[in-house]
């Protein structure tokens, strides 16, 4: 019977356990910890040769190998298993897949967003995932960034809050839960912050400037015990973020006291060498790294042998190694994965992947994402229905109509997932994307829920883009695929001439139009913010028929719409639906739910507006260009709902305040049909020592209102919240007068306004 070694026994200490296990790893064994490699490349030699550490996109037959594998090795220690379980378990077949990450920031509601993280942690963990990298807390300034759908929008405070529930979802009742997953914040930071809206790119940003609206989410889920961080692509004043040490020594583990994990993204040491030219070869920026505080190395290859070659040239101490492995030691001890390293189990995914219960979250959360940004009174279509007992639409004692639905999006079932999700093209196990009988597409939900003897008609109308190679090659020099280059389609007049012609027998018109997976994601910026395609003539023929028209935008991002979706009857934004989207489109659309999504992002009127967002600081003539006003089409915190609100009587209890800002306002539902109003809470530091944004988001809140209803809404903000960055990066409570701003949207003209001050006690105070 072989001799258990104290690392092997749950009953010591996890330092004890983790000292005795670094005392007998040889150094090839310490490096091969900090690797985290590609499962699509073959798990034999990650495990027996480079004795890896962790492994990402694992196909079931490849993870159950790499346990075999695993069992046979000299230590035993166990791999972490880590996946983008960004939206739901996005790589597993038949898994819940939600509405994307700024689909979901539209409910603004964080107790929601916090169930579709448990969700998506239950599902992964029956299938051998330990680790998801998701949240994504990076700010979308420039629409025209390809991962901005990955994102929370555009505000600090909402993406803290959505956030911060997402990791508590993910990482349930801690470590010893076996459903939970470690979350992940990225990309730690300003990833987000590109020139031209081109991943990747240098982030121009200050340190004031990262203060100030970029690092407060970071430092949020930091303290709050979010177990891992992943190191954006990007450098920033030249120095990439995986060696910056002010940001990852001074900031992260020095003020903040972050003890957690670090993981580079994808390839960060390599790109050191091949991409940013600030290393002369693999064996430097290994060493870089490892001095800089990374532990685990995602998709480096050259890393194992770098590091042991930096070691036995001086450049690197094997105590530096050994500090990060046993981070990762730690990390594994903590999730119990020596004494069970949480493989696939069938039964529990036949349980619990893809369930009644996961499907009924996912289309609450369809439904409440759901903004409805124009209605000239034709939604709810024929006045609203109640539902019957089938699910549909109770139509009884009303005229039968014809709804025309067409639209390139229409019918697209792995479109309305969006990104990550399966056929989004970043592994190979799901060519053709989730079960088609899982998805309700728009076309799907119409004919599933209008009432019984209504017609609906369908046709394309348009195509939106083809692909060619691109001209550069088919790799980037680490090997890696490039994306093909999109090439529009240019209209086509017959799918026009027969979706006219169905437009012109119908009573209404759903055109359901947006963007496609190969304009969005990593790598897939786009130069552009308009339509592409054929779309754009689509939307203008189906106008010009005189058909009341509703336009479902299906996108990524927000778009720039033409005159002819801007004038339409109706528009709703959809973001990327998920699963059940198309019948939480059409549940709308008959006025069976009521709107209640909140824009967690601006819209822009063209693409050269870039970047757009409702904080910006202050400016002499920076609100408009000589030809068009910088204001958006539609604003941070818009949406509609099917009745009117009123908001009155905002008034302050103290004028001058000494610890909380306590308010109250008066909303009233003025309409005839029921609503959750989102009241929304800006503040404004009317004087700053050094300039500031003109109005910042610090509360919300969530109410019901039944037609005629009123409420007086209690409003508290610690005066902690009324901070600005100084121009020495501290930031402070500044004395003075400030303007709190309450309403239904971030536009000036719809907040009600109140001044308080604060006195020179509060001179100096820290957030």
């Amino acid at each position: 019977m072989r001799t258990r070694h104290p690392y092997e026994d749950p009953s010591r200490p996890v330092p004890d356990r983790v000292a005795d296990l670094l005392a007998r790893m040889t150094l090839p064994e310490k490096i091969g910890q900090m690797m985290q490699l590609d499962a699509r490349e073959g798990v034999e030699d990650h495990i027996v040769v480079t004795h890896a550490g962790s492994l990402l996109h694992t196909s079931p037959e490849r993870l159950e190998l790499a346990h075999r594998l695993v069992a046979q090795t000299r230590l035993r220690i166990p791999i972490l298993v880590g996946e983008d379980c960004i939206h739901g378990h996005s790589f597993c077949e038949g898994a819940t897949i939600f509405p994307t990450q700024l689909g979901m920031a539209a409910t603004w509601d964080a107790d929601l967003i916090e169930q579709v993280a448990r969700a998506t942690a239950v599902e992964a963990a029956t299938t051998g995932v330990h680790w998801t990298f998701s949240p994504v807390l990076c700010i979308a300034r420039d629409l025209r960034w390809g991962r901005v759908g990955e994102t929370f929008g555009e505000d600090p405070y909402l993406i803290g809050e959505l956030a911060s529930a997402m990791v508590r979802g993910y990482q349930g009742d801690g470590p010893d839960d076996p459903t939970a997953l470690l979350a992940t914040a990225k990309h730690f930071a300003g990833y987000s912050e590109t020139q031209g809206g081109r991943d990747a790119s240098e982030a121009d940003l200050s340190r004031r400037k990262l203060r100030s609206w970029f690092l407060p989410p970071f430092e949020r889920v930091a303290r709050e015990g979010c177990r891992t961080f992943m190191l954006g692509y990007q450098t920033m004043d030249g120095v990439p973020i995986t060696v910056n040490a002010w940001l990852l020594d001074e900031v992260l583990r020095g003020e903040w006291g972050y003890t957690g994990t670090l993981v580079t993204d994808w390839d960060n040491v390599g790109r050191m060498v091949w991409e940013q030219h600030v290393q002369p070869d693999h064996v430097h920026a290994a060493a870089a790294a490892v001095r800089a505080g990374n532990d685990l190395v995602m998709t480096t290859p050259q890393f194992f042998a770098g590091a042991q070659e930096a070691i036995a040239r001086g450049l690197l101490d094997e105590a530096e190694i050994d500090r990060a492995v046993a981070r990762i030691l730690t990390l594994k001890l903590e999730l119990g994965l020596f004494e069970n390293p949480r493989r696939p189990d069938a039964d529990a995914q036949r349980a619990v992947v893809g369930s009644a219960s996961h499907a009924a979250l996912n289309l609450e959360v369809a439904r409440r994402s759901l903004v409805l940004l124009r209605n000239d009174g034709l939604l709810p279509l024929d006045g609203g229905f109640r539902r019957t007992d089938d699910g549909r639409a109770d139509g009884s004692g009303r005229a039968t109509r014809t709804v025309a639905v067409v639209g390139p999006l229409a019918d697209d079932a792995q479109t309305q997932l969006g990104d990550w999700a399966g056929s989004s093209g970043q592994v190979d196990w799901l060519p053709d994307g989730q079960p088609r009988d899982m998805i309700t597409t728009v076309l799907d939900g119409v004919r599933a829920t209008v009432p019984t003897g209504w017609s609906v008609t369908s046709a394309r109308g348009a195509d939106i883009l083809a692909l060619a190679p691109d001209p550069d090659g088919a790799t980037f020099p680490d090997g890696q695929p490039r994306p093909p280059v999109v090439v529009p389609c240019a209209p086509d007049p017959a799918l026009l001439d027969e979706a006219v012609a169905l437009a012109r027998a119908a009573d209404v018109v759903v055109v359901a139009v947006g963007d496609r997976i190969e304009l969005v994601g990593e790598g897939r910026s786009t130069a552009t913010l308009e339509l592409i395609g054929g779309q754009v003539a689509l939307l203008d023929a189906l106008a010009a028929t005189g058909t009341p028209m509703v336009v479902v935008l299906i996108a990524s991002k927000p778009l720039a719409l033409p005159e002819s979706a801007l004038t339409a009857s109706a528009v709703v934004w959809a973001a990327n639906p998920g699963m059940r989207g198309g019948q939480a489109i059409t549940e709308l659309l008959l006025g069976l739910i009521e709107p209640s999504g909140r824009l967690p992002i601006s819209f822009a009127r063209h693409a050269g507006q870039q970047p757009t967002y409702y904080n910006q600081v202050r400016g002499q003539h920076g609100d408009r260009y000589a030809d068009l006003p910088q204001t958006p089409a539609f604003a941070f915190g818009d949406g509609l709902s099917y009745t009117t609100v009123e908001y009155a009587d905002l008034r302050l209890l103290d004028e001058v305040v000494v610890d909380v800002v306590r308010a109250e306002v008066t909303v009233r539902n003025t309409g005839s049909r029921p609503v959750r109003e989102t009241v929304q809470v800006y503040l404004r530091d009317l004087v700053t020592s050094a300039s500031w944004a003109d109005r910042e988001l610090k509360a919300y809140r969530q109410i019901d209102l039944a037609p005629g209803e009123a409420r007086t809404v209690d409003l508290a903000l610690p005066v902690s919240t009324c901070t600005i960055v100084d121009a020495q990066g501290r930031r402070v409570v500044e004395p003075g007068e400030f303007e709190l701003l309450v309403g239904p949207s971030s536009r000036t003209d719809a907040l009600l306004r109140a001044r308080f001050t604060l006195t020179a006690e509060h001179v100096g105070r820290p957030a």
